[in-house]
């Protein structure tokens, strides 16, 4: 690896931090008033269009399954999430919202598709917006296609 390609990988590193701790942040104001925190409102998001095991959300989110259980937990103490029997699996139960952990989530669109209005904006358009999206997935997928050569 040459100098050019270390500094681009901190760049990228560093970057990718930020906006972690940025989007952390954000997504803390907007669940805030609904009665959610960051990590509720990212493990039931997960589960809205089909019920998955625990294991499933963690590698979907890219964080470890002990982190996802104990949210997990959580949300089903609350009665925003409930576990259901898994067909596939015996004993990894499938996590799925309830009404309430539902309406919960639709309580945020507002904020949520201002933040995005305002991001569209600030990036220079939806175009633009839309291109950040698929650089960031890109990225993703070439950390999975290189993590076991990462040694």
């Amino acid at each position: 690896m040459n100098r050019a390609q270390r500094d681009a990988l901190t760049r990228t590193a560093l970057g990718v931090f930020r906006l972690n701790g940025q989007f952390l942040a954000v997504s803390e104001e907007l669940a805030r008033p609904v009665g959610l925190t960051a990590a509720w409102w990212q493990v039931l998001g997960a589960v809205l269009r089909e019920p998955q095991p625990v294991a499933g959300i963690a590698r979907t989110m890219g964080i470890t399954r002990q982190s996802v259980q104990r949210v997990a937990d959580l949300l089903v103490e609350r009665g925003l999430a409930a576990y259901e029997p898994n067909p596939a699996h015996r004993r990894a139960k499938l996590l799925t919202p309830t009404p309430e952990g539902r309406a919960a989530v639709e309580r945020l669109a507002p904020g949520h598709a201002a933040l995005a209005s305002r991001l569209a904006d600030a990036l220079g358009g939806q175009e633009r917006f839309e291109e950040t999206a698929r650089v960031l997935e890109r990225l993703s997928r070439a950390l999975d296609e290189i993590g076991a050569d990462h040694q």
